[in-house]
């Protein structure tokens, strides 16, 4: 199993999808790393051998990935808060941030329903 910026990547996928298991390597750049590498996009990450591993690697070290870039977005979404910004606010209270709905649906950011005021259950 083949260990790169330290994410496990399943053995049987093909390498173009293993990477993208990595945090911040989409389709696209997954493609664009292994063409700069010589690497088959067609391989299995079974059939790398420790000097594909090595390249890869040193090729993803030009990219913001993993815990870098957790950080990044974790600092951004902490200077929108710190701001008071819309988009900060809203960050704070748990709510869509992009201009969703919220009568109805937004579930997802909002968790389960509260119900306030409902007459108890008798047996």
């Amino acid at each position: 199993m083949a260990r790169i910026a330290g994410v496990d990547l399943p053995k049987k996928k093909r390498i173009e999808f293993a990477l993208t298991y990595i945090y911040g390597v989409g389709h696209t750049l997954a493609l664009r790393v292994l063409s700069a590498t010589g690497i088959s996009p067609n391989k299995r990450v079974y059939e790398l051998s420790e000097d594909d591993v090595a390249s890869l690697t040193k090729e993803l070290r030009n990219h913001t990935i993993e815990g870098d870039l957790r950080k990044a977005v974790a600092m951004n979404i902490k200077n929108l808060i710190d701001i008071k910004s819309v988009r900060g606010i809203r960050h704070r209270k748990g709510l869509p941030v992009r201009g969703q709905r919220t009568k109805t649906n937004a579930r997802t950011r909002k968790g389960k329903r509260k119900t306030i005021g409902a007459k108890p259950k008798t047996a």
